[in-house]
């Protein structure tokens, strides 16, 4: 019964081969489409978070610059310096989860060990700093509050230093290297998802930074990670925290450039937000194309039920019910934009594939592909459209009248 039916409906889709090929290549198109541009909008989501995977997102930076307004018998121009005063007390505040403060030490330094020597970042900064930079330890500890309280002249060291440092197999873990002539013992190794720029970075206690510059208390960066995700509660946290700032250091409240603050929270919440905007331009421009080729289908199928008036005459003459009769014309409608809708989202898949291989990750694109759930449901919805397709031409050929289509065919 089912092998009967199905030849029924080859034999009808064969009788306009021409017609049922060029519909059912415009609804193929339809998803290849789609699927192209759900691809390639999941690239540039893939390659947006990338760059944020470096850094905790729910966080916020601030920065000091210089004011550029006078206030409180100041004059502009003046630079604005954070202490270690001012990161306990925004630390305090509720919503801040973790804390660190930053000193750089400027410009790229020569570390030695022994006859190697290369030069690298290196930076001061708190126990807490490890949850702002998602650092992950591979060897050893991190830096600890005794480290800071006592000043102590250690070192965690990023996986890349380990490499040109250090031997393949040896052990740096309680190793000495050399930073500016002072001796640091490394007490940790590290890996961090930003990639091998970050891994080429070390970090000692701030308190020993501070002391080696000879700024006791003096912090270049301000850092933060947050409790909550919700991105108007951390714009209100990074308000009270600018607000306290400003008064702590006399800026003017109308002062924008003289502390600077970074929420991370936010900026990916609009960058999630424009994504979201491009997800659904993408799908109505590719349901609009869906839908021009399911348009097609209806009107091919008008087309067949206008050309098979008698046989459906005769077919309701011999017993065939309404029900039967739609069936058929509803399943012609399902073959084609199944088939070819199906077959359009597997070459889209391909050539995402293709081109996810061809092309090395870039920035803000990376790994262009089609979830499995997404795929299923553009077939899903083709089936839809190919009963809706099919509808009309089904119900026209359920009231064709056995009498009339026999005359008519004489």
């Amino acid at each position: 019964m089912i092998l009967e039916a199905a030849r029924e409906i080859l034999s009808a889709l064969r009788h306009n081969k021409l017609r049922t090929f060029l519909t059912a290549l415009s609804v193929a198109w339809g998803t290849f489409m789609l699927t192209l541009l759900l691809g390639a909008g999941r690239g540039l989501e893939n390659g947006v978070t990338w760059e944020f995977r470096d850094d905790a997102v729910a966080s916020i930076w601030v920065r000091p610059s210089q004011t550029s307004l006078p206030y409180a018998g100041r004059r502009p121009g003046r630079d604005v310096r954070f202490s270690n005063d001012d990161l306990e007390v925004v630390d305090r505040l509720a919503g801040v989860e973790h804390a660190s403060g930053r000193f750089y030490y400027w410009g790229q330094l020569s570390v030695a060990r022994g006859s190697r020597r290369a030069s690298f970042d290196i930076r001061g900064v708190h126990p807490d700093h490890r949850h702002l930079e998602r650092t992950e330890i591979t060897h050893g500890r991190f830096l600890n509050d005794r480290d800071v309280v006592e000043g102590r002249k250690v070192a965690v060291i990023g996986s890349e230093v380990r490499k040109m440092l250090f031997a393949e197999h040896e052990e740096p873990i309680g190793e000495y290297i050399e930073i500016r002539g002072l001796s640091y013992l490394v007490v940790g190794v590290f890996e961090d998802q930003g990639g091998q720029d970050e891994q080429r970075k070390i970090y000692v206690p701030i308190s020993t930074a501070q002391a080696v510059y000879r700024e006791p208390g003096r912090l270049h960066h301000l850092l933060f990670t947050l409790t909550t995700e919700d991105v108007a509660t951390s714009q209100r946290i990074a308000d009270t925290m600018l607000t306290l700032l400003m008064e702590r250091h006399d800026v003017h409240p109308d002062d924008r450039r003289a502390i600077r603050i970074q929420n991370n929270l936010e900026r990916f919440g609009k960058i999630t937000e424009v994504f979201t905007w491009i997800r659904a331009f993408v799908w109505i421009v590719g349901c609009g194309t869906l839908l021009a080729g399911v348009i097609g289908v209806g009107n091919i199928l008008l087309i067949s039920v206008a050309e098979r008036t008698k046989e459906i005459g005769i077919r309701k003459a011999l017993g065939a019910t309404p029900f039967s009769i739609v069936g058929m014309i509803l399943v012609e409608g399902l073959v084609i934009t199944v088939t070819s809708g199906y077959a359009g989202v597997v070459l889209g898949v391909g050539v995402l594939a293709l081109v996810s291989n061809a092309i090395p990750a870039a920035p803000f694109f990376r790994n262009p592909g089609v979830d499995l759930e997404i795929a299923l449901g553009a077939v899903a919805l083709l089936a839809l459209s190919g009963a809706l397709a099919g509808l009309v031409p089904a119900l026209r050929a359920a009231r064709v009248d056995p009498m009339v289509a026999l005359r008519e065919g004489d």
